[in-house]
């Protein structure tokens, strides 16, 4: 099979690409994952993806033959909590990445009843409609150390050789109380610009730049608590080359991106 690469990607706010944008919010988001598709050398066997809203002890990996979905977000419109994404699971592709990352020396377990968060089918729903592609979710280790989570995506890096796609699903700005707010957006784009040089390094630089992450100018003001972008580290973990930036705009006044990593 043919490597796949990695990808940090936006996954949103809530169901935004289920809802009524009249201003048109969301289409530059949503025409970048409706691309992931075409972007990849061959269609994915699989795909893991790391989302910003699970966080447990160790890692984890839904294990389910066919996860439900967890409408994890709030008052939205009724028909977002009947959204369908029966993407099956891949319970052996689960056992085998928590295997990598325990010969890694990382804690991992399987959880056979987890279902799939928005930080998955949201984003999936809108690059995968068919849901055709057997999807596993991870976590990320509550420790919210990136160092952790960087030597995880090292631990999978394997899978991508096997026609594994690895997602980080999060957001590269994720301050709640700024979305919208003209003020943050030098502020964003300040981290934003150090994000996609610390990405574009090698991987021992990137390791190193990234694990210092809330260092970086206007680190904290852009994620007053990291879970939204430690997806990324996953991501970045996976890859020896230096990452790129393939999707970037302002979205509700601050700074957005996506990266690759082959």
């Amino acid at each position: 099979m043919t490597r796949q690469p990695s990808f940090y990607i936006p996954h949103g706010g809530g169901p935004c690409f289920f809802m009524d944008d009249p201003h048109g919010m969301w289409t530059g988001m949503a025409t970048f994952l409706r691309s992931l598709p075409q972007r990849l050398p061959e269609p994915p066997r699989a795909i893991i993806v790391a989302s910003g809203h699970w966080e447990t002890d160790g890692f984890a990996f839904t294990g389910g033959a066919a996860p439900g979905l967890i409408y994890d977000y709030y008052n939205f419109p009724p028909h977002t909590y009947e959204l369908q994404f029966p993407a099956p699971g891949d319970p052996t592709l689960a056992a085998r990445a928590a295997e990598l990352l325990k010969a890694a020396g990382l804690s991992a377990h399987v959880d056979p009843d987890r279902g799939y968060d928005h930080g998955v089918f949201i984003p999936l729903m809108v690059a995968w409609p068919d849901a055709d592609v057997p999807v596993v979710e991870m976590s990320l280790d509550r420790s919210l150390d990136p160092a952790l989570h960087i030597a995880a995506g090292k631990a999978l890096a394997p899978l991508r050789d096997e026609g594994v796609l690895i997602i980080g699903s999060g957001m590269s700005f994720h301050n709640m109380r700024a979305y919208g707010d003209p003020r943050f957006s030098p502020v964003s784009q300040e981290f934003d610009a150090w994000l996609t040089a610390a990405t574009a390094q090698d991987a021992g630089g990137r390791a190193e730049a990234l694990a210092q992450w809330a260092e970086a100018p206007s680190g904290r003001l852009s994620h007053p608590r990291e879970e939204h972008l430690l997806p990324l580290m996953v991501a970045a973990g996976t890859s020896e080359q230096p990452g790129q930036r393939v999707y970037n705009e302002l979205v509700m006044r601050t700074a957005i991106s996506g990266f690759r990593f082959d």
